[in-house]
């Protein structure tokens, strides 16, 4: 079995649960890899052969390339996670800016067409009351004045 592609294996799994904390993927790295080993009995008898020294070597270079993968991708998501979080708080004051500029162009509107409609209902009210005075007053000149009231037929006024 060849120690390149088992950690390699190793690495594969690994990434899939990048999530978990460093000091327990290290842990299960190491067992794993004792697990996958090729059992040599008489190594274990005598400690360790250089093949193990060799292989601890590359399990902590592997172990540390592995580290700092994880680092980099943690890195890489946390910026984007902050990426993120920036963008909604900018669509939220657009999103406020947008509603507070509708409310108060429908505050607005609505003052001004009020206070446009009463001044023209007052304006009308006025202007109906005088032109009845007007009327009544010319109807009254007409009992003693002729033109008056013919002029007053001729519109049907009187």
């Amino acid at each position: 079995m060849n120690i390149h592609n088992l950690s390699n294996n190793t690495c594969k799994l690994f990434i899939i649960f990048f999530a978990i904390p460093h000091s327990l993927i290290i842990v299960l790295l190491f067992g794993t890899l004792l697990l996958l080993a090729p059992a040599d009995v008489a190594a274990a008898e005598n400690g360790f052969t250089q093949q193990d020294r060799e292989r601890l070597i590359r399990l902590e270079v592997t172990l540390q390339e592995f580290k700092t993968y994880v680092d980099k991708r943690f890195e890489q998501v946390d910026n984007r996670f902050k990426d993120i979080i920036t963008f909604m708080g900018i669509l939220a004051a657009v999103f406020t800016a947008m509603m507070v500029g509708t409310i108060g162009f429908a505050y607005w509107d609505r003052r001004t067409t009020i206070k446009k409609a009463k001044e023209d209902t007052i304006y009308e009210i006025e202007k109906e009351g005088r032109l009845r005075n007007l009327i009544m007053a010319l109807r009254e000149l007409a009992k003693t004045d002729s033109k008056i009231a013919d002029t007053l037929r001729q519109f049907n006024l009187l």
